[in-house]
């Protein structure tokens, strides 16, 4: 309930410039102080007789919204499924990336393996002649 209502704060904040209204942010907390409280129940009370009865009355609408929106996200993930996967590898890739350069910040001396393909090493002639033995 609380993501909630920091959602609709974004984006009534967003439109209405909050220095308009005076001790705005003092109201502002006191309400979610009211809304958390348990002796106050305020979030139960604002549930119930506001939210609960909007959204039973627009229940068919928002299942009908959801499902339309349901639909149409399978529709894109199933039509670009191969360049979904090419984006999450490409992003562990750069993930790991990442990781490398804030361990050689962190730990300047201590180079850890990429284990990345290299050539053969150059083995000794001696080491070789002994291994044939």
């Amino acid at each position: 309930m609380a993501s909630l209502l920091d959602r609709l704060y974004i984006s009534i904040a967003t439109f209405v410039p909050c220095y308009l209204f005076p001790l705005y942010h003092h109201a502002k907390f006191a309400f979610l102080v009211w809304l958390q409280l348990p002796s106050s129940n305020g979030a139960k009370h604002l549930y119930m007789s506001h939210l609960r009865p909007f959204l039973l009355r627009h229940q068919a609408r928002l299942d009908q919204i959801l499902e339309f929106i349901y639909n149409g996200m399978s529709k894109i993930i199933s039509a670009h499924q191969a360049k979904i996967r090419f984006a999450g590898a490409l992003f562990v890739k750069l993930m790991a990336s990442v990781n490398q350069i804030v361990a050689d910040l962190v730990h300047p001396g201590q180079r850890q393996p990429n284990h990345s393909i290299e050539s053969p090493r150059q083995v000794d002639s001696d080491t070789q002649s002994a291994s044939d033995d």
